[in-house]
């Protein structure tokens, strides 16, 4: 009679574990895709941002009888940058030719000019919007990486904590996730 209570428990037992696993195995699987999403709309706003910067080149070239502007874009090709990395220097190209209209008022007298900056602007929104999304994910998925009982699921699958991408940001998705 005890053989079989103490039986009857660890099998409880084992379909417990096996349940949690089951669920903390899904639960990770739904973050990662979520953060592959936030990767995948981050990929093409990148991309248009670094599109519409291009199309400003030519505008501002001409306007102020430059020889080079925004130089960095026609180096940059996106298989050589990671998401991080190019979203950093895309920001820096944005700030750059920000402060050459500061500069140059009469750079907003191209209608052209005033087009590609108000799709820069409306870009730069879905950006934003897209990274909060992307850093919400990574915090829900650092947590179960880091939490019993997916932290034994995250272990054998081999995952690792994510990386944020605005680490001043960091400390605040992790205080206000938790």
């Amino acid at each position: 009679m005890i053989v079989e209570i103490i039986i009857g428990v660890v099998a409880l037992i084992i379909i417990l574990i096996i349940i949690t696993n089951i669920k903390s195995k899904n639960k990770l699987n739904f973050a990662i895709l979520k953060i592959d999403e936030a990767e995948s709309n981050l990929d093409v706003l990148l991309l248009r941002k670094m599109d519409l910067l291009e199309r400003t080149i030519p505008i501002v070239k001409k306007e102020l009888k430059l020889d080079d502007f925004l130089t960095e874009l026609s180096f940059m090709t996106e298989a050589d940058l990671n998401h991080f990395q190019m979203n950093d220097m895309l920001r820096s190209q944005y700030n750059e030719l920000f402060k050459t209209l500061d500069e140059n008022d009469k750079l907003f007298k191209s209608e052209a000019l005033n087009h590609i900056l108000r799709d820069l602007n409306d870009n730069e929104e879905a950006i934003v919007g897209s990274i909060k999304y992307y850093n919400d994910n990574v915090v829900i998925f650092n947590h179960l990486v880091t939490s019993f009982p997916s932290k034994i699921v995250a272990f054998f699958k081999h995952y690792k904590k994510k990386d944020f991408y605005n680490d001043e940001d960091k400390e605040m998705y992790e205080i206000i996730n938790q």
